[in-house]
């Protein structure tokens, strides 16, 4: 009935292990499509915060159900993206913008349906870095608590209606609407990176990260699309994922960056990274430049410096390396069950490590 996690990955009292998960078995586990109404209250958000969920909103309302959104809105700060905006749209759901500087500061999520209603308190945003890995509370309260406790979600969005805030309902043929005033474009190119987000990730590679690298040219085991396989929670380390597939079966979304090899000495400045958004919830980055190099085995560390919005730097440092040891300590997730890890560590202190210099 009630259970409260530390995340990402941190300290759990059920199943869930983060807000993500504590979304999921609202909106996807415990729910049939179309019943009742979804619910986001967000003082931030930006698109790849709801990209796990925008197949699931869809699906809600083309079956009858409502999705109901409060966004915080400003002209000088940036709190919610026109891109999240716009799919949030596209899936059929009601926006509305709050305008005042650090006004909408709560987060909360949840749904009231046939079975009851399901709330979610949390320090996240329905931002990348709020689902994935910034350090955030939340506590999920079930129907029988919450009618203990007499809360509503229609009594509550009916009391925020009431108050005299600057509130704009968007819809998508309101260009002329002043709410999108109060909305910035993530597009990459039109945002500075916060410090914050300049950071390496380090992937311990395993197997299928590997095996087209090590095949020789021509060879059966070099046949395929060449990737290095990413954690769930990458949402925070990519800019917008808006390339939206709908050619396969299972849809994904993407975004084209800048990947210079450092190994290879060579740039390529249309690498697609992917999320398996409608399929196993993956994100795969490609790595093609290195198919047949024999660069990397499985073990090695694969590091991945972000430099600016949409551009990234890649260091392979093998098992031997001396600087193994000095980097591995900050692979502390697992991703799967094979023993393969991932984690961060600050640009400053990874340069400082290797004593190299980042782009910048």
């Amino acid at each position: 009935m009630i259970e409260f996690t530390l995340h990402p990955n941190i300290y759990a009292t059920g199943q869930s292990t983060g807000l993500r998960h504590m979304l999921e078995k609202t909106w996807v586990r415990n729910h049939q499509p179309g019943d009742g109404t979804f619910y986001i209250i967000s003082g931030f958000a930006n698109f790849n915060g709801g990209a796990r969920f925008y197949r699931t909103f869809r699906e809600h309302t083309e079956q009858g159900g409502r999705l109901v959104a409060y966004l915080g809105g400003s002209t000088s700060q940036r709190l919610t993206s026109k891109q999240v905006v716009d799919a949030l749209l596209d899936c059929g759901a009601e926006i509305h913008i709050i305008n005042r500087k650090r006004l909408l500061h709560a987060k909360c999520y949840g749904a009231a349906t046939s079975q009851g209603e399901q709330l979610i308190v949390t320090s996240g945003n329905f931002t990348g870095p709020g689902m994935a890995q910034n350090v955030e509370a939340a506590v999920w309260l079930a129907d029988p608590v919450l009618r203990q406790g007499n809360f509503s979600w229609p009594q509550l969005i009916e009391q925020m209606n009431k108050q005299n805030w600057a509130r704009y309902q968007l819809t998508g043929n309101d260009p002329a609407n002043p709410g999108w005033q109060l909305l910035y474009d993530e597009t990459p190119g039109q945002v500075v990176l916060d410090e914050s987000e300049t950071v390496t990730l380090i992937l311990i590679l395993g197997h299928a990260d590997t095996a087209r690298i090590q095949a020789a040219p021509g060879a059966k085991a070099a046949l395929g699309s060449q990737y290095f396989w990413l954690s769930k929670d990458s949402y925070d380390f990519f800019p917008p994922l808006t390339i939206r597939n709908q050619r396969l079966i299972k849809g994904t979304l993407s975004a084209l960056v800048t990947l210079h090899y450092i190994d290879l000495g060579i740039t390529d400045t249309a690498c697609r990274v992917t999320f398996e958004a409608e399929n196993n919830l993956d994100f795969r980055l490609g790595t093609g430049k290195l198919r047949n190099s024999q660069l990397c085995r499985p073990g090695d560390l694969a590091c991945i410096s972000r430099v600016g919005e949409d551009r990234y730097e890649l260091r392979i440092i093998s098992q031997t390396s001396p600087d193994y040891p000095l980097l591995l300590p900050y692979a502390i997730h697992f991703i799967g069950h094979q023993g393969k890890r991932y984690g961060y560590i600050d640009n400053s202190q990874f340069a400082a490590t290797l004593g190299i210099k980042l782009s910048s």
